[in-house]
């Protein structure tokens, strides 16, 4: 079996954070940019918890929608199970040898 039809069987490790949009950036006329919704995602580190993502969703009935500013929102991240490691193979050489 290959990895690709491994990855599509197993279901994909994830996790979810809490955020809010905290502002909607609109771009400079004529640049060709998307709108952009900025958003905090709890439980990031200080320096990297926004992000800026195309404000642009799907609705369950195929619509296009845009975010509102203090929007609270569900930041999901996915990765197939090859990409991945347990908690445990994450400790180092140095922890496994002090034990």
């Amino acid at each position: 079996m290959s990895t690709e039809q491994s990855s599509r069987e197993e279901p994909k490790a994830s996790t979810t954070l809490p955020g809010k949009v905290e502002k909607v950036i609109r771009p400079h006329p004529g640049s060709g940019e998307p709108e952009k919704a900025q958003i905090a995602v709890e439980g990031a580190d200080h320096l990297y918890r926004e992000i800026r993502v195309p404000n642009t969703l799907t609705d369950s009935h195929g619509k296009e929608v845009k975010l509102k500013e203090g929007a609270e929102v569900e930041v999901k991240i996915e990765a197939d199970p090859v990409v991945t490691k347990t908690a445990l193979d994450s400790t180092t050489s140095a922890d496994r040898l002090s034990r």
